[in-house]
């Protein structure tokens, strides 16, 4: 065996060091024991949101088309908002998310969808022909206010 095939073989070896390893498997056991733990003794969930009542809705409809800019119109058919406008790409996306999940259920038509602001001030999109329910939270600002706008 020559000099490089022996450098080769111990290098191999050492790639990954063996207490890393032992680190890694005694970490998944350690996050497996606490899942476990919590589910057996029913630890209660912590950070999850809490709907707080709603204060403010307005119904409107999105429509896309083929280049996917969605429209926002008023069930009266009053346009108020389009995914072209400054800052309003949110507004395009969220529609393709409700296409995409009224597809999946198979349900066609173009159903009102509800904006809503809620008391603590968090603005959601609720979609009562597939139950869809989405809580604008972290999406940032901008994306936020793109609905916001809606109901001010």
């Amino acid at each position: 065996m020559s000099q490089l095939e022996q450098q080769m073989r111990h290098r191999d070896r050492e790639m990954v060091p063996r207490f890393l390893v032992q680190a890694m498997f005694a970490l998944m056991a350690a996050s497996l024991a606490i899942v476990a733990y919590a589910q057996w003794f029913d630890v209660p969930n912590r950070g999850v949101l809490q709907e707080a009542p709603v204060v403010q809705s307005l119904e409107i409809v999105m429509e896309g088309d083929r280049m996917g800019t969605y429209t926002v119109t008023t069930l009266d058919g009053a346009q108020i908002a389009s995914s072209a406008d400054h800052k309003a790409g949110f507004l395009g996306v969220i529609g393709r998310v409700i296409d995409r999940e009224r597809f999946v259920h198979d349900l066609s038509g173009n159903a009102p969808i509800t904006v809503v602001r809620r008391e603590n001030g968090n603005i959601a999109i609720l979609d009562d022909t597939t139950d869809l329910r989405v809580e604008l939270i972290g999406y940032g600002k901008d994306n936020v206010a793109a609905f916001a706008k809606l109901l001010d």
